[in-house]
């Protein structure tokens, strides 16, 4: 069996990236979102959690039709001289998207539960907002970020429709290790696909075991510290 361990780097590569963009971003709307209180905020969550929820395949689309030639980004980008379709950009764009919601429910769960009294503590003391976010409500809220981010890593992984509707599967470029299973499959190669999915298994239970066991360290090292 000949193996060509690209998809391997793709993938990391690729997920770590994804994990990044995520990391920031869905931290940022979490907090906006967490804060505002006004009667928009359901309709803001559906739209920024619907990613979840839709088919990749349809989120693909929406992000094919959006960086295509003839979609807003597409346009501006071929202004520019490049595009992002079918190019190793595009695998990011689409592990972001998908992963963007589990990072930003989760951080929100996690950010919705701190005592307001300690932040309005912070702001009496006149604690900047930059500050108490980073100083006093992250910390508060970082088991909760932590793992949204250790899930959005692992969806950024497994990543699989989105990223073949907009980045395609191109060997070396942007075939990520769930493309070159389903390749691998449907061209009879099942040993090659069966190694593919021990290892992306094996990784996953890994990484979700390890945030396991994290999570029940931080619940009981918290209250230790709360008591002190």
């Amino acid at each position: 069996m000949d193996m060509d361990f690209s998809p391997l780097w793709i993938s990391v590569k690729t997920a770590l990236t994804a994990t990044l963009v995520t990391f920031f971003f869905g931290l940022a709307a979490a907090w906006l979102v967490a804060g505002y209180r006004g009667k928009l905020k359901g309709l803001i969550d559906g739209v920024l959690t619907l990613p979840m929820v839709l088919p990749p395949t349809v989120v693909g689309f929406f992000l094919l039709v959006f960086f295509g030639k003839n979609g807003p980004a597409g346009k501006l980008l071929h202004a520019l001289g490049t595009q992002v379709i079918f190019s190793w950009p595009a695998t990011v764009i689409a592990a972001s998207v998908v992963a963007f919601p589990l990072m930003y429910k989760t951080s929100r769960g996690a950010l919705e539960q701190i005592d307001e009294n300690i932040v309005n503590a912070a702001r009496t003391l006149g604690v900047s907002e930059w500050k108490i976010f980073w100083k006093v409500t992250v910390p508060l809220a970082w088991p909760g970020i932590a793992a949204g981010t250790v899930l959005a890593f692992a969806r950024a992984l497994g990543e699989f429709g989105a990223t073949l509707m907009i980045a395609g599967n191109i060997p070396g470029k942007t075939q990520t290790i769930p493309l070159a299973i389903f390749f691998a499959a449907e061209g009879g190669e099942m040993e090659k696909a069966l190694a593919w999915v021990v290892f992306i298994f094996a990784v996953s239970l890994v990484v979700m075991t390890l945030m396991n066991y994290w999570t029940e360290y931080q619940a009981k090292i918290i209250p230790r510290n709360r008591r002190r």
